[in-house]
């Protein structure tokens, strides 16, 4: 199983624009990240802070739901956070490649 998540992460990886990608566990430690430390480190923390409050807000509104996918749109990028299985898989495009 590990093979195939490798093999999906590069072909992400691969597509138009992506700078990078970082897998979290649950706490947020990041586990494997094509980015380097620091920025690593930063995405890991800040996202998981944000997907908290997220999760939060989605079982506020309705407490049979979860939050299972953000996505964030700024003026230079993109950020897709997908949450499975008690992991985070954070995809930073850049918008203007």
């Amino acid at each position: 199983m590990a093979s195939e998540v490798e093999e999906t992460l590069k072909r992400i990886e691969g597509q138009r624009g992506v700078v990078g990608t970082v897998v979290c566990n649950a706490d947020g430690i990041p586990i494997r990240s094509s980015l380097d430390g620091v920025a690593t480190a930063q995405y890991a923390r800040l996202l998981r802070k944000l997907t908290v409050m997220a999760k939060s807000a989605v079982r506020d509104i309705d407490p049979q739901n979860d939050l299972t996918f953000l996505r964030l749109r700024s003026q230079k990028c993109e950020i897709m956070v997908g949450l499975e299985n008690e992991f985070l898989v954070i995809v930073i495009q850049n918008l203007h490649q």
